[in-house]
């Protein structure tokens, strides 16, 4: 009887775990998604699709080859960094030991 409380304290533990870091991970990728969005809304002419996520590097090719005013570049250039950024931590909080289990478990992959 006395070891009851103790496994539902470290299951309820857990549980909380896995629901922070999962809340976490869906904030990331809602971010990079929105983004992206305001992104597409705000220069058209690169051809992204809302709701997508598209590699950075990829978005920053398709800058380059439009012609947009220095105002727009500037702007799009800060988003740019953001989205890197934002990735760049997402991945490496996926490839921590506690997180990956969560990750794994909850089905995310790497941006």
């Amino acid at each position: 009887m006395g070891f009851i409380p103790l496994f539902l304290t470290v299951g309820g533990a857990c549980l909380l775990f896995f629901l922070t870091v999962k809340n976490s991970l869906q904030k990331r990728q809602n971010l990079q998604r929105e983004l992206i969005a305001n992104l597409s809304l705000a220069i058209p002419k690169l051809g992204l699709v809302a709701g997508e996520i598209t590699d950075p590097e990829l978005i920053l090719e398709k800058i380059q080859a439009v012609e947009l005013k220095k105002n727009q570049k500037e702007a799009s250039l800060k988003v740019i960094r953001e989205l890197q950024i934002n990735r760049l931590q997402y991945n490496q909080l996926i490839a921590k030991a506690p997180y990956n289990w969560v990750a794994k478990l909850a089905g995310f992959q790497k941006i």
